[in-house]
């Protein structure tokens, strides 16, 4: 059974999920595995105060399936055979092999999901056997002869184990929603041809059996969501589009973004021929470099588009190094905040994002040139921060957003709540400069920022303009008036959230700030000066 299924899964290639998605599946999966674990409490304290109705139904439906199965001797043996290739031990020893591939393959983290899922459903359930003590259905001629006890079944838990880590490996590895679908549909019914098989038997009730499916997966699906490694699925076929394009790509690539380069490598290879495009070359960046040297290689060697696959700082880096040279760039978006895919409302999963680089079009958007003290001149496209933002960027680690996602931001700010108002100076379009005493300055190409907040709601990144929110709350109170606000989408200024526009914009302050752009830290400084260049940069977006 477990071979069988083995093709609708490559567990090597079982990169991880996408970030967005990810986080809104990992809800999905937390509701499932809670609602599994409801269920099994419940059955389980009807089984054990003997509550009449379930007694009465399992009574029926044992009579029920023994009367169609008994004397049928063929039927008989092919439940037995397959109560026999579905025995727990069959199963667990299948998906340990499957977890030491994984790991093998560098899925270290899907590998021991997998391994502790199976770990605790084979202490779990026969200490419930133990607890519950429940007899088995008892037959005057029974149809086959099984020892031990009753409740849970234990084929049923093996098969709700299965069910589930089969699903969520499926989901990380088949990137095609309408194959996804028909392996989730063939890994239900196998759980349930398991489960009924016990019942046709005549050696479980019925609620051995729901029970035995309830606990064997909520186990791996409540552990998915700590262990599982959420991060961009690189995996699967992605659909095909024809036409003309030009034929020299390249790939700049922040590797520490993806769990496997080889598997990255083999997927946009297969985009790029489906879309008419040559084999990419591809440059990785390093701890070094985040790109600039990248993206000048793949400039000189003729490239028709550049594709940036990483998170915001790569392909900030990416699209600054582009600006005014005429080549598109392609965006893979692989990090946590992903912001400036967020607002050209490009897809999040990799390999749609692949086929929207590939077969999409160009379109003229604003970057920002920004300099500052010890600040050399670059340029960024979603936004450029000083003050708490910015210590709210630089406390959010890598190993934090890669365990909560765009929650890690949460935290960083929860962290940095108290982080002190600072005398700041801002000038617009070479006026004078305006005193505040504010918290945080953002001055932004883009409207929505990390976790869809709407900072500044009139932001548009092809406009040509700049949009600049102060923070200034003076209490803590205050936070509140300026988080319901923004969340409002409100456009009015006072002392407290003061909002400006122009085409250049100033900001300094007389001691050393926290700065950012686009989210990446860039060092603390007293200065920032931006300036748009509008329409400098192509962007490919859906047609």
């Amino acid at each position: 059974m477990l071979s069988g299924g083995a093709a609708g899964f490559d567990p090597g290639r079982a990169v991880a999920f996408d970030v967005s998605a990810l986080d809104a599946r990992r809800r999905v999966v937390l509701g499932t595995g809670l609602a599994l674990l409801l269920v099994t409490a419940l059955v389980s304290w009807l089984v054990t105060t003997g509550w009449s109705p379930l007694r009465g139904l399992d009574v029926d439906i044992d009579q029920a399936a023994y009367d169609w199965v008994a004397g049928h001797r063929r039927l008989v043996r092919g439940l037995e055979l397959l109560a026999l290739v579905s025995e727990p031990t069959v199963v667990r020893v299948g998906l340990l092999v499957v977890a030491v591939s994984a790991t093998v393959r560098g899925r270290g983290r899907v590998g021991a999901w997998v391994a502790v899922s199976v770990l605790l459903v084979t202490a779990i359930a026969p200490l419930a056997k133990l607890v519950f003590d429940r007899p088995r259905p008892f037959w005057a001629e029974p149809i086959t002869s099984v020892g031990g006890q009753s409740f849970p079944s234990g084929h049923a838990a093996g098969a709700g184990l299965l069910v589930a880590t089969a699903v969520l490996l499926t989901h990380m590895s088949v990137a095609s929603r309408t194959r996804r679908r028909m392996l989730d549909l063939a890994w239900v019914l196998v759980g349930v041809l398991i489960g009924v098989n016990r019942v046709l038997l005549g050696v479980h009730y019925a609620s051995d059996v729901v029970a035995g499916w309830a606990l064997g997966a909520l186990v791996p699906l409540l552990l998915a969501v700590v262990i599982v490694p959420w991060r961009p699925a690189v995996t699967g076929p992605a659909p095909t589009s024809t036409g003309e394009r030009p034929s020299r790509l390249a790939v700049v690539l922040n590797p520490t973004k993806i769990d496997d380069v080889s598997a990255f490598r083999r997927l946009i290879t297969e985009a790029a021929a489906r879309h008419g495009w040559q084999p990419p070359t591809i440059y990785q960046t390093t701890a070094d470099d985040p790109g600039v040297a990248m993206s000048e290689a793949a400039l000189a060697a003729g490239s028709d588009m550049v594709i940036a696959a990483g998170g915001d700082g790569t392909v900030r880096v990416v699209c600054a190094e582009l600006a005014r040279t005429g080549v598109p760039v392609g965006i893979v978006p692989l990090g946590t905040g992903n912001l400036l895919a967020r607002n050209l409302n490009l897809p999040l999963r990799a390999v749609e994002a692949m086929d929207v680089a590939l077969s999409g079009q160009d379109r003229a958007i604003d970057a920002v040139e920004v300099s500052g003290d010890g600040l050399p001149e670059t340029c960024f496209t979603v936004m450029a921060g000083l003050g708490f933002d910015a210590a709210v960027m630089a406390g959010a680690s890598e190993a934090l957003k890669a365990q909560l996602g765009w929650r890690a931001y949460v935290v960083s700010a929860l962290r940095n709540f108290r982080y002190p108002a600072s005398r700041v100076e801002v000038s617009v379009d070479g006026e004078q400069f305006v005193r505040h005493r504010a918290r945080t300055v953002v001055v932004g190409n883009v409207g929505l920022l990390q976790a869809g907040i709407p900072l500044l709601p009139d932001a548009r990144f092809d406009d040509g303009r700049l949009d600049v929110v102060v923070v200034a709350p003076r209490q803590v109170w205050g936070w509140v008036s300026v988080v319901v606000r923004v969340l409002r989408r409100a456009r009015g200024t006072d002392a407290q959230l003061v909002r400006l526009t122009g085409s250049t914009v100033v900001v300094r302050t007389a001691q050393p700030q926290a700065r950012q752009l686009d989210g990446d830290p860039i060092g603390a400084g007293r200065e920032l000066h931006c300036r748009v260049l509008a329409g400098t940069l192509l962007v490919r977006v859906a047609r």
